[in-house]
């Protein structure tokens, strides 16, 4: 009996730990797959902007074509009620016109900085103003809408 206790207790975490997951065919699972795409390509980005990785235009730009691509993608996945997983505040679903407002916010700044980036011989800085707005936007979004 003592063997099997370790082994139960084994199997008991695991269970717990799985009915975590988040399906990745469901809305939920859906979204945060793009938003992850999203924070990764920003982050290679903002990396360049900042010294910690080279900066490259070239690849500076395709992540701004990927970045613009992903902002118009998520906003499809939130349903009409939210879901038991889901870590975004009730008023994703009670200010709907708030929220899709800043979804459209996201969209137009991703869509300069994409511009902005497509310039020929473009320099860090001249694309720098543009991509903080929209790390701004993803900011001013998530401290409405997103639960920590």
């Amino acid at each position: 009996m003592k063997r099997m206790l370790p082994v139960a207790l084994c199997a008991a975490a695991f269970l717990l730990t799985a009915c975590d997951r988040v399906d990745p065919d469901s809305p939920l699972g859906k979204r945060k797959a793009i938003f992850q795409e999203m924070l990764e390509v920003k982050e290679d980005m903002g990396g360049m902007l900042r010294g910690r990785l080279p900066f490259d235009s070239a690849d500076f730009a395709a992540g701004a074509v990927r970045l613009d691509e992903l902002a118009g993608q998520p906003w499809q996945y939130y349903p009409e009620v939210k879901e038991e997983q889901s870590r975004a505040r009730d008023e994703v679903w009670q200010r709907q016109e708030r929220f899709k407002e800043l979804a459209a916010e996201l969209e137009a700044a991703t869509a300069a900085l994409r511009q902005a980036s497509g310039e020929l011989n473009f320099k860090a800085d001249s694309v720098r103003p543009a991509f903080q707005a929209v790390e701004d936007t993803c900011e001013g979004c998530h401290k409405e809408f997103r639960a920590y």
